[in-house]
């Protein structure tokens, strides 16, 4: 009943051109203009506020998707020398940096671009260029013959990642400092080694040792001069220097060639040798790649007044080794006491040669004799002297000598001191 009431109270409000509200009071009228206004700010708003989407209703299959976790697995260490738990904390001490200049374990898997793929346990292969692969490398080597497939060693990382996470590796740069290491301990024993020539310069030859280029300046090469022909012959050497720091090394041929030579040398040995060059003072005679002075004075007995006359650049001549110095390589020679008459050098060479052994051995002996002779006198002078210190601790009287001839002197200082 009072529903029907206001229904007829508002309609009649509106035939009139006035709205009507209800409070809790009852009805309240409410002019239509403003009425009008409010329902028009109401569709404004209205507009302007976005409209929410719908939510889209998913499907069975949808809902099924979105709860799936995937398989079920049981895990089981039934079996297995290691628990899970173990892998995963030997995963976790696991080290997979990977650093330039670190050294690794690697497996070359294949030939590639000129180098060769090798794994190294990275994310992605690392790479060998052939540059790297090798100390020494033949020109015009190919891989293939320095590096082998499936081959593990040893690599040292060169660079840092590419885009693609790939490293570059060199085995080169290991054998490089395992060469020095070998050189310097080669140089402490100061031992003689031998090596290849590789190459000649103005001022010497290039030797390999060890795959280290070394300089073997010409003034230390024996027996030829530092020419093409000296390429591919192997010749002992011995260190003259050794810098790691500076990648120096110097060899010296003349310094073996000599220690082998002196070895077998001794003072009286007859050698055969070579006139290289005249000076005032003597000549120069090459004897197995070392050089000996001749000296003037030990050509001949007689007096020489022009050397040219006695011996030319290039005579072959017998001598006897009279001195030697083993550690400066020095020799002194003289073929005055194969003389077997003084002046023979002078007058016949070739006798003084042919009958170099006989003359010799006749040397010896007389050398020999005048040494016992020089003993023998020596021990007379020594006997002497003691028959003469005999008489002089003798006493006057001519009694035993066992009196102290400086007894008066020490009572004579005592009573001074006194």
């Amino acid at each position: 009943m009072r529903l029907s009431g206001a229904l007829a109270v508002v309609t009649a409000a509106a035939a009139s051109g006035v709205a009507t509200a209800f409070t809790s009071a009852g009805p309240a009228f409410v002019p239509a203009s403003k009425c009008a206004l409010n329902s028009a700010v109401a569709d404004t708003v209205a507009e302007d506020a976005p409209s929410k989407p719908k939510q889209q209703q998913l499907t069975r299959f949808d809902r099924l998707k979105k709860s799936y976790k995937g398989p079920k697995i049981d895990l089981s260490d039934e079996g297995l020398d290691f628990s899970y738990g173990e892998f995963d904390e030997a995963v976790e001490a696991t080290d997979y940096a990977f650093n330039r200049n670190d050294v690794v374990k690697g497996t070359v898997v294949q030939y590639d671009n000129g180098g060769c793929i090798v794994d190294i346990g990275a994310k992605a292969s690392a790479f060998l260029p052939i540059n790297e692969a090798a100390l020494v490398l033949e020109q015009g080597a190919q891989i293939e013959s320095v590096i082998d497939i499936d081959q593990e060693r040893d690599f040292q990382i060169i660079s840092e990642e590419d885009e693609n996470g790939q490293l570059l590796v060199s085995v080169r740069r290991i054998q490089y400092r395992e060469a020095w290491d070998k050189v310097v301990a080669m140089n402490a024993d100061d031992g003689v080694f031998e090596a290849t020539c590789v190459g000649v310069n103005r001022g010497g030859a290039i030797c390999l040792v060890e795959g280290l280029r070394a300089f073997l300046p010409g003034s230390h090469l024996t027996g030829q001069l530092p020419t093409e022909d000296l390429i591919g012959q192997t010749l002992p050497l011995k260190f003259l220097e050794v810098n790691q720091e500076a990648n120096k090394l110097v060899v010296s041929n003349r310094r073996a060639v000599v220690e082998e030579q002196m070895a077998d040398l001794s003072r009286g040995d007859i050698i055969n040798g070579i006139v290289k060059a005249l000076k005032p003072y003597g000549a120069f005679v090459e004897v197995g790649g070392m050089s000996g002075l001749l000296h003037i004075s030990q050509i001949s007995y007689d007096r020489i007044d022009d050397l040219e006359k006695v011996l030319q650049p290039g005579d072959q001549v017998k001598c006897m080794i009279i001195d030697h110095d083993k550690v400066n390589g020095r020799i002194a020679l003289s073929t005055k006491t194969l003389e077997p008459e003084p002046g023979d050098m002078l007058r016949d060479p070739a006798r003084v040669y042919d009958m170099a052994e006989e003359t010799a051995a006749r040397y010896h002996e007389r050398m020999e004799a005048e040494r016992k002779a020089r003993e023998e006198a020596a021990k007379d002078i020594v006997l002497g002297l003691g028959d003469s210190l005999d008489d002089l601790t003798g006493d006057g009287d001519g009694e035993g000598g066992d009196s102290d001839p400086l007894a008066d002197v020490s009572d004579n200082l005592d009573s001074l001191l006194s």
